[in-house]
C-alpha cells in the first residue's frame, strides 16, 4: 500500500466570511495550483461571526476577483473549535478577528497568525498590517484587499511548503 504525501490545511478567516476570507482562499487556491501543489495544500474559508453561513462572496468583491482571474467559489460558514486542531495554518484579516479566534481557542496558538505577517518588510511573526474591511471602501477597496492577499501569497505558499518538509 502507498504511503499518503502529507497534506497542509491553510484556513482563511474574517468575520463574515462573504469579502476577505474568500478572497484569501480563492486567490491562495490559484497559487497553490499555479505551484502543482493542488494535491498537498487544502485551502478553506471561515468567518468568526455566522451571519453570513451558507451565502457565497459578496458580488462586488467576486467581481474584482473574476477581473484578476480568480474564482470564488466557496459559501460561508463560521469556524469552530475543531478547525484550530484541523487546520495546521490559520490566518486572520484583521487584529479584531485575530482577537476573536484567540478567544475561540482559549489561549494564543502558533499556527493562527494575520495575513499582514506575510507581507514583505513585516518582522512580526503573527501580527502586521490588518486587511481592511472593504465594505465602505468602494471598489478600491476590494482592489486593495486583492492586493494585499496576492502580496502575501508567495510567503504563504513557502510557510506550507516548510511544513510540508517538516515530516
Amino acid at each position: 500500500m502507498a504511503v499518503s504525501e502529507k497534506k497542509v490545511k491553510v484556513l482563511f478567516v474574517c468575520m463574515g466570511n462573504i469579502y476577505r476570507s474568500p478572497s484569501g482562499e480563492g486567490v491562495f487556491q490559484h497559487h497553490v495550483e499555479t505551484a502543482g501543489y493542488s494535491e498537498r495544500i487544502v485551502v478553506d474559508s471561515a468567518g468568526t461571526i455566522g451571519y453570513h453561513t451558507g451565502n457565497p462572496a459578496d458580488s462586488r468583491m467576486q467581481a474584482a476577483a473574476i477581473k484578476r482571474g480568480y474564482s470564488l467559489d466557496s459559501l460561508a460558514r463560521q469556524v469552530n473549535v475543531q478547525d484550530f486542531h484541523e487546520f495546521d495554518l490559520i490566518i486572520a484579516m484583521d487584529v479584531e478577528n485575530l482577537e476573536n479566534l484567540d478567544h475561540l481557542a482559549g489561549e494564543r496558538l502558533a499556527h493562527v497568525r494575520m495575513l499582514g505577517s506575510f507581507l514583505k518588510g513585516i518582522e512580526d511573526p503573527v501580527r502586521g498590517p490588518s486587511v481592511p474591511d472593504p465594505y465602505y471602501g468602494g471598489e478600491a477597496g476590494f482592489e486593495q484587499v486583492l492586493d494585499m492577499i496576492e502580496e502575501a501569497c508567495p510567503a504563504i505558499l513557502a510557510h506550507c511548503q516548510a511544513l510540508l518538509k517538516q515530516n
